[in-house]
């Protein structure tokens, strides 16, 4: 790998960020999980940046850009394109410091979003169908009215400013020698790669893509197959085009681009969760995805994973966790036909309550084209305490002559 980096972004200009920002934006923590350590094979140390204020890391770079405009770009105000962290990082930090701040969102934000920056005190632009859309008013607006354009990644001081959280993790456990990180854009990663190649050189440093948006691992050569179609739950790095500065860092930079399924990061939200107890969304999960998904990288090894994000829509979470418990085996679908008879019902409940399991849903479907005259069927979606508990499970329900038998979601 050519460790010699471009100049674009130095270890001085984060130092320097690190300077500014301190107090301002949280020095969030950084612990040992030692269950995520037994479980993945590897020593996980993570560090908690959906804890931050606006619950993102967008934060430190959104600051350290904004501290940095002169006294008039401050006067003209700054503009921004985000219908997410980046958004609430920059209303937010502009607020704080009294900067007039303009952020354009997709028509198709979340009220909730849009409201959420509106009480940071900035003035929302509702413009286009998506964020492409959203950057071309952007740049409008920004020519017309004189103001600063605050990129939520391909700019030198939001670089500087995203590689304080690595930073503080070098400067907290110096033994690192592997780091997990998201990559949307590539600020983040960019940050960790001029931190990490000046502090630890022969550090590892894997970034982490959806395979429905794996913009960078493409540029960099890393993926040559078609990104997968579909909506990725990790909205937070759903970029299609990362960007120029972040390019050069990554390609100079980076050890290797793991791309992930949906579905390992749907698990690692879940872990995080029921582990942890923390939340996060899908990019803050996306580094214990790729220590699930690739675990060659990471075996035996002490590793540094960014929890980047916390913001994740609550329907989304329900579904997640759910896709969860059905993944594991512990939620299951149990068609079960019983007399046409009153008390059927009641009997067949008391069988499930029996072994312990819980009825998450019932349908019953009198009309159902499979059962006979004189019976009925019944779905049921069971939480079970242990995927090893079905066995007995169907075997008890069989035992009081029901007809049963495992259906798929």
């Amino acid at each position: 790998m050519d460790l010699q980096l471009p100049p674009d972004v130095t270890l001085a200009d984060v130092e320097a960020a690190a300077a500014r920002i301190a107090g301002a934006v949280a020095a969030t923590p950084f612990l040992l999980s030692q269950t995520l350590s037994r479980k993945l094979g590897a020593e996980v140390w993570l560090k908690f940046e959906n804890l931050q204020f606006t619950a993102s890391f967008k934060e430190r770079g959104a600051l350290n850009k904004l501290l940095s405009l002169t006294p008039e770009e401050r006067d003209r105000g700054v503009i921004a394109a985000s219908a997410g962290n980046h958004a609430q990082g920059v209303a937010y930090h502009a607020g704080r410091s009294g900067i007039a701040a303009t952020i354009v969102m997709p028509t198709t934000t979340p009220n909730l979003k849009v409201e959420r920056v509106r009480e940071h005190g900035a003035r929302v632009v509702l413009h286009g169908a998506g964020f492409g859309e959203a950057a071309v008013e952007m740049s409008r607006l920004a020519q017309a009215e004189g103001l600063t354009v605050v990129h939520p990644f391909d700019d030198p001081a939001v670089i500087a400013g995203q590689g304080t959280a690595t930073l503080e993790m070098l400067h907290a456990q110096p033994a690192l020698d592997t780091l997990a990180l998201p990559i949307g854009g590539g600020g983040l990663i960019a940050g960790a790669v001029v931190v990490a190649r000046a502090l630890r050189p022969a550090m590892r440093i894997v970034g982490v893509q959806s395979e429905i948006f794996p913009g960078m691992a493409r540029a960099c050569g890393s993926f040559d197959g078609e990104p997968a179609v579909g909506s990725s739950v990790a909205e937070g790095i759903a970029v299609t085009d990362p960007g120029a500065i972040t390019r050069r860092i990554v390609r100079a930079g980076v050890d290797a681009i793991a791309v992930v399924g949906e579905d390992a990061i749907e698990e690692a939200i879940a872990l995080l969760l029921g582990i942890e107890k923390t939340l996060c969304e899908g990019a803050g999960g996306a580094g214990i995805a790729a220590m699930l998904a690739r675990p060659e990288l990471f075996a035996a090894r002490r590793v540094g994973v960014v929890l980047s994000g916390g913001n994740i829509d609550t329907r989304v979470l329900v579904a997640v966790l759910q896709r969860h418990l059905t993944r594991t085996g512990r939620m299951v679908r149990i068609r079960a036909e019983l007399p046409d008879h009153p008390g059927a019902l009641a009997r067949l409940t008391a069988a499930v309550a029996a072994e312990g399991a819980n009825i998450y849903e019932l349908r019953h479907e009198r009309l159902a084209a499979t059962s006979r005259a004189k019976e009925s069927s019944v779905s049921l979606d069971v939480e079970l305490r242990d995927p090893a508990d079905l066995p007995a499970l169907m075997g008890r329900l069989t035992a009081e002559n029901f007809r049963v038998r495992r259906d798929e979601f």
